[in-house]
Order: C-alpha cells, then sequence, then structure tokens
C-alpha cells in the first residue's frame, strides 16, 4: 500500500533534514580536514538532501501550505539535530533548549490551527 500524501511528505522530509544535518554540521568532528575538502563533501551530501527535500514539497504542497511544510520541516529539523547534537557530537542537551524548542512546538500549533 502507497503511503498518503502527508506521511510520505513527512517520510521524506524526515530523511532530508538527516542528510541537511550531515551536510552542515557533520564536519564539525574534522576540524583538521581543509575547509575546500569540507565545502565540497557538504555539497555532495547535501544533494542527496535536495532529492528528498524537493519532492517532499512538491508531493505535500496541497495537502499542507507552504507555511505548513515550512513549520513541519522546521519541527524535524529541531528533532534531528538534538539526537545529532546528542549522539554524533556528544553534546549535552540542556532543558533551556527545550524550553526554547517548546515555545517553538507551540508556534507550530497556531500554524495548524483553523
Amino acid at each position: 500500500m502507497f503511503p498518503t500524501a502527508p506521511v510520505f511528505t513527512i517520510v521524506l522530509l524526515l530523511l532530508s533534514n538527516i542528510f541537511m544535518t550531515f551536510a552542515w554540521y557533520g564536519h564539525l568532528k574534522f576540524k583538521a580536514a581543509p575547509l575546500y575538502v569540507v565545502i565540497l563533501v557538504s555539497w555532495g551530501i547535501a544533494l542527496f538532501e535536495y532529492c528528498f527535500q524537493v519532492p517532499a514539497n512538491r508531493i505535500g504542497y496541497g495537502y499542507f501550505n507552504a507555511a505548513q511544510l515550512k513549520t513541519i520541516q522546521e519541527i524535524i529539523t529541531l528533532s534531528v539535530f538534538v539526537l545529532f547534537s546528542v549522539f554524533y557530537l556528544g553534546e549535552a542537551f540542556h532543558w533551556k533548549q527545550g524550553i526554547g524548542f517548546a515555545f517553538i512546538a507551540l508556534g507550530a500549533f497556531f500554524i495548524f490551527t483553523k
């Protein structure tokens, strides 16, 4: 059974954001790598990010409006980034970040409320 447009959109945005997070922040563990190498590798990873993100928005638009698509993307981005920063970069998650993300989630609530 083929997933519905909202489910497919969210799955594609999740995959997109995983690639995006590695493209933008994965190099932070490799400080010795030359900047030009980091840029080229990041571009290569970002290509895959776009291969998921563009179809996600194309499929989701119509079911979601543009503001809702962007809101879904940002919530997924923050969720992926928290896991990435804790498990890949080894950074601690502070309660103040949780409060900040909660306010962003509150904003998302208003975006989706009719």
